[in-house]
């Protein structure tokens, strides 16, 4: 008997996150281990009159072509994943990963190769996302990714499976009777936020120095950005809005300043530790971190967008207070902030392309909250000149007091 929690997810996912319609194509995507959660959605999308398919991801298949692959079968782009994602009407990607360091002893030189191969595909599967944003859905790409628990998942968050699945499923709403409701609200609260920050120009972000580090002082360019409110359609749990930094290429000044990353950067199973950038014109011109730094080095410098800004993005889900080393949940904590460097989301206003989009967190609340953020001092966020986020709270944005 699969666990009732999974159906509700399925139900969100489907009816909330994707809005799935007779006769969509829907292409679901785990590993075999999620097949509990890939059931649950499977029958939920022809309950709904959609078409559902799996095809499932391996670990040990990736590490074999890591390992043995060729430079010319790491560059290859199969025509059938093209074809998917030209075709597919919705994508419902299920992280159920084994072993979330399967990657860690990989040369990052091949791993960046075999990512790079994908910026055709990612270019594809984010305009037609664009899409679907501008036509309600009606045409293009509705997509949403969300998580299975697994005991690595769990290990990394330092939990056992049991703890690690409640925690997943109450970011997720789904210990409330009617969670489809419940992020209606959420997303009716966060569009304040949203209405507040489109039409601004700028952005700034403060930290001062402690910890050894010279803190963070960013600005960026949000001009032409376009915020999103993401609560529970791309991203499952969700809990933040963001825009795309508006760069030199499209008449802003990107990003300036540096950036003291107060969590691990966690990326293809790697833990970069203590990554400091520093941005110039929008890109990248100096990263360091503690641990990992050449595979830092090394993704930043796999084709000429992965060292621009991409996304900029405030979490605003403070029922997630846990550093877990998963992005997904991580990103989400009220009261930080994330930035990515690569791809940016064109209906957010941002029109870099790259094979890279890696998010990275920034804690803003003093003491580093109860997420592990090492001694905050706290910080502060300005729009045009004035604070509206402090200590990772909003103030004087109407619902937020």
């Amino acid at each position: 008997m699969r666990d009732p929690r999974l159906d509700r997810l399925a139900e969100v996912l489907v009816h909330y996150s994707t809005q799935v319609r007779k006769g969509d194509l829907v292409h679901i995507n785990a590993e075999p281990i999620g097949l509990p959660l890939v059931e649950a959605v499977y029958e939920s999308v022809l309950r709904a009159g959609g078409h559902p398919f799996w095809s499932p991801r391996s670990e040990a298949l990736q590490e074999l072509m890591l390992e043995f692959g060729s430079e010319e079968q790491l560059r290859y782009l199969s025509p059938i994943e093209v074809h998917r994602v030209e075709t597919i009407d919705v994508h419902i990607g299920l992280w159920a990963e084994l072993n979330t360091k399967f990657l860690g002893r990989m040369d990052p030189k091949r791993t960046a190769m075999l990512q790079a191969a994908r910026k055709p595909t990612m270019k594809t599967f984010m305009e037609r996302a664009a899409q679907a944003q501008s036509t309600g859905g009606r045409e293009g790409l509705r997509w949403c990714g969300t998580l299975y628990p697994t005991l690595g998942a769990a290990q990394d968050a330092e939990m056992s499976l049991r703890r690690y699945e409640d925690f997943v499923f109450r970011a997720g709403l789904l210990h409330l009777p009617d969670p489809l409701a419940a992020w209606r609200q959420v997303h009716e609260k966060q569009e304040r936020v949203r209405e507040f920050l489109q039409g601004k120009r700028e952005l700034k972000f403060k930290v001062a120095p402690h910890g050894g580090h010279d803190g963070t002082d960013l600005r960026v360019d949000v001009s032409k950005g376009t915020w999103i409110n993401c609560a529970g359609k791309e991203n499952f749990p969700d809990g933040e809005v963001f825009a795309g930094p508006t760069l030199p290429v499209d008449g802003g000044f990107g990003v300036e300043g540096h950036v003291n990353f107060t969590f691990p950067a966690v990326y293809q199973g790697r833990e970069v530790e203590g990554v400091r950038l520093k941005f110039k014109e929008g890109r990248v011109v100096d990263a360091t971190a503690k641990k990992n730094e050449s595979f830092l080095h090394e993704m930043l410098d796999q084709d000429a967008g992965a060292r621009n800004a991409g996304e900029i993005a405030i979490g605003t889900n403070y029922g997630i207070t846990e550093f877990s080393r998963n992005t997904l949940f991580d990103e989400k904590i009220g009261g930080t902030f994330h930035l990515a460097v690569g791809a940016g989301y064109p209906e957010s206003g941002n029109t870099n392309q790259s094979g890279l989009h890696w998010d990275m967190v920034c804690e803003m609340r003093p003491s580093g909250g109860s997420a592990g953020g090492g001694g905050c001092p706290g910080g502060t966020i300005e729009a045009d000149g004035r604070v509206f986020h402090k200590n990772g709270r909003f103030v004087g944005v109407r619902g937020w007091e």
